[in-house]
């Protein structure tokens, strides 16, 4: 186990690059499963969500190469093997390997999906597009079991606008029998990935991106080349962390960026005073001597304000003049790095959904834990902006979003690195 230590209170300048976005790639991946030969992806971050979906395409017959955020991926001898447990149970994104695994096989057994824990977050309306489709679906014994003697087009309506569920019953339904619709379906520009991806390998969509998806089913799917979208997330981190960090005068290029992915957020940070600029495929960020002011955010689906951004863009509110609230529709659960920043003399109350936040409060270094990746993505800008040093364990819930951050954060001038933790600091950590 390793802990991050950073130094705060540098300046940071120069260019930082986004890598492929994790929710598109942990969507894809699963989707080659509904292919009869090789899939390419491109620019696929190398992060652990990634090693771990293909380490379970491999389990069920599936050939893998990865290389230079390549990953080729030959599908032809892929089997309904069930995956009840193990590597399944380290993300939660393993869901889709029910959809791809039902479209094609007409069955599959994965057990119940785990990563960051952000409250309840359940898959009813995945099962009721699946049910909706002609498949039955029982958990028996802490896996889903999925069975179908066919696949049928069906309108199935969301009860819950949900990426997962949208992504989903575009995997089972791509090669079922006659149309599918999805109505109140999601519009993040992740699902428009996929289905730019199921279209490439032959399948049939329309309106991914609005909400209605409509879904014609095919006899079968072929390989395909596919480059993956920047990151958003990734990308509204690190403009966060730029706000926070950039000395007046001096800049922060955030390079390969879609700006249109993040118009809630820089509309947001031009309301607090930050000086913003995009172009094509960048986000520039300049240091001004205007104060900061306090903003009140809600989280929203897309096109609203993302929640994986509103952990990160807490830390920037420190900074700023004033009282702002931060509410969060969509995962009320998701407060727990505000603990974390209390211990580094952050000002902030937590009332249900909702986070309060008096500032300026500067903050001190000091040890703290990631509880979930996007706690662990704003406890990082909390080290690089706090007095002193910070050390940050819990990195493996970092490292399951963020390719090469130490290498990423060094090349703007910060001062980070990793540390071996010692036996004495990992019983700590068990014990805590």
């Amino acid at each position: 186990m390793e802990k991050l230590v950073l130094e705060g209170g540098i300046p940071l300048k120069g260019t930082i690059r986004v890598s492929g976005a994790k929710n598109s790639a942990v969507a894809l991946i699963p989707a080659t499963i509904l292919a009869s030969s090789p899939v390419t992806l491109e620019g696929v971050p190398s992060i652990s969500d990634v090693q771990t979906l293909c380490d379970l395409l491999e389990e069920i017959g599936g050939q893998v190469e990865m290389s230079d955020e390549k990953i080729i991926i030959d599908p032809s001898n892929m089997v309904a093997m069930p995956l009840p447990s193990g590597k399944v149970k380290k993300l939660r994104a393993s869901y889709y390997l029910m959809g791809a695994m039902l479209g094609r096989f007409k069955q599959a057994v994965i057990g119940l999906p785990g990563g960051c824990y952000l409250g309840p977050r359940p898959i009813d309306q995945h099962i009721k597009g699946f049910e909706a489709l002609g498949a039955k679906v029982t958990n028996e014994q802490g896996a889903i079991y999925l069975r179908a003697e066919e696949l049928k087009g069906a309108r199935i309506y969301l009860d819950v606008v949900s990426v997962g569920a949208t992504i989903n019953i575009m995997l089972a339904a791509v090669l079922a029998n006659g149309r599918t619709v999805i109505e109140n379906a999601a519009k993040e520009p992740e699902i428009v990935d996929v289905a730019t991806l199921l279209t490439s390998m032959g399948a049939k969509i329309k309106g991914a991106g609005t909400d209605v998806i409509r879904i014609d089913g095919v006899e079968s799917l072929s390989g395909c080349t596919h480059t993956i979208i920047p990151d958003r997330i990734e990308a509204g981190t690190y403009t966060i962390l730029a706000a926070a960090t950039v000395q007046e005068g001096d800049s922060v290029v955030v390079d390969n960026v879609i700006p249109h992915h993040l118009e809630s957020l820089i509309a947001k940070m031009r309301e607090m005073n930050i000086q913003i600029d995009t172009n094509d495929d960048q986000i520039i960020v300049t240091g001004t001597s205007k104060v900061l002011k306090a903003v009140d955010i809600k989280t929203l689906v897309y096109p609203g304000f993302p929640t994986d951004l509103q952990q990160p863009f807490s830390v920037l509110l420190t900074k700023a003049n004033g009282t702002a609230v931060i509410t969060d529709t969509i995962y009320g659960a998701r407060f727990k790095h505000i603990d974390e920043l209390r211990r580094m003399s952050a000002t902030i109350k937590v009332e249900g959904s909702t986070a309060i936040i008096s500032g300026p409060a500067p903050l001190q270094g000091g040890r703290v834990k990631a509880s979930d990746l996007r706690a662990g993505a704003a406890l990082v800008i909390a080290g690089l902006i706090a007095d002193g040093k910070t050390e940050l364990t819990g990195l493996e819930h970092v490292d399951r979003g963020y390719e090469d951050l130490v290498e990423k954060l060094v090349g703007l001038g910060a001062n980070v690195w990793r540390v071996q933790l010692t036996q004495q600091e990992v019983e700590q950590l068990k014990n805590a």
